[in-house]
């Protein structure tokens, strides 16, 4: 009887997606990417807490970990290997310009620029804001409920940013994600506002509120939050809080396996850097695509499995009837 399972060759792909989760900076708790439900992962529209962040280009991983030899005896002769050091290195470029892409490819505070009040001291992160509204009840998570004047001063197609005032206390800040590290209380009433990644466009404004383009990444506003209009976004070179995110970078094959890396652990490991790829003309009088460059260093986490220090998980789902 013929069999149906055929030799499998060295996987074909196009390019490479990427997904990244937030990791609880408190209790440095990543998030968990499951290799039994890797088949499943739907590729184009990723659970939660995974956002998809598209193709990237010019991925390049490699281990800085360190073996030594174990010496025993007299004359000294090599007994086994010992591991010295646990780490890797990630590098790539982002093909997109996005508020966790352009913060990714920092290495500091990622911040959205508030829309200023009128008259307001100015600032290199943005002049003083206008004042926040409060959500009213029957807010969700992608529709905020206003009264009509507070709804007024909000336009489709603008952002919205939604979180907590700043009120003195010191730590991480920012919720679902950690925006910033607060080494000594400040007095700026909407800092949480603009170091938070609890952003959304909004699509539709109305007498009763906002209708958001995706849900707030935080769910339906906690009590206490309130909501700012975004003009854009800004981070500076320099500073001391780190970036932290987990990530999965997923190659689907041409025969349909897949293969994906994890990284529960990864800080963004230089500065803001962009690279210029050219198109069309080649005499520098065309146009140029900016892509934003990442650079990353793994952290170890302790697998509760066997107790082992790891740094990355690559897995593999064979194509259909391929030969193991």
């Amino acid at each position: 009887m013929a069999s149906n399972w055929y030799s499998a060759p060295a996987p074909a792909a196009r390019r490479m997606r990427a997904y990244f989760a937030p990791v609880a900076r408190v209790s440095q708790t990543p998030a968990l990417f499951d290799p039994s439900q890797a088949s499943a992962f739907d590729l184009d529209a990723p659970p939660a807490p995974w956002i998809g962040l598209g193709w990237i280009e010019n991925f390049a991983r490699k281990t800085t970990s360190k073996s030594a030899a174990l010496l025993t005896g007299a004359p000294a002769a090599v007994a086994t290997q010992v591991r010295e050091t646990v780490e890797a290195q990630v590098s790539l470029q982002f093909l997109s310009w996005t508020k966790l892409t352009m913060a990714l490819a920092t290495g500091a505070q990622h911040m959205n620029v508030l829309a200023t009040a009128s008259g307001g001291n100015t600032s290199a992160t943005g002049a003083q804001a206008a004042p926040a509204v409060t959500p009213q009840s029957g807010s969700t998570a992608a529709a905020i409920a206003l009264t009509a004047a507070d709804a007024a001063q909000f336009t489709a197609g603008s952002i919205v940013a939604v979180d907590a005032d700043y009120t003195g206390q010191t730590g991480y800040v920012g919720a679902p994600v950690a925006g910033a590290y607060v080494r000594q209380a400040l007095t700026d009433v909407d800092y949480v506002r603009r170091v938070t990644f609890n952003v959304a466009p909004v699509t539709e404004v109305n007498s009763t509120g906002l209708i958001l383009a995706n849900p707030l990444p935080g769910g339906t506003p906690a009590a206490g939050a309130k909501v700012q209009a975004v003009t854009g976004f800004v981070d500076r070179e320099g500073g001391c809080f780190c970036q932290e995110w987990s990530a999965v970078f997923a190659l689907q094959g041409s025969m349909g396996e897949r293969i994906f890396f994890y990284y529960p652990r990864l800080q963004t490991l230089s500065g803001a850097e962009e690279s210029t790829v050219p198109l069309g003309a080649k005499n520098g009088s065309g146009l140029a695509r900016i892509l934003l460059k990442g650079n990353f260093l793994a952290l170890p986490v302790t697998d509760p499995l066997d107790g082992e220090r790891v740094v990355c998980y690559r897995s593999f789902v064979p194509a259909p009837h391929a030969a193991v």
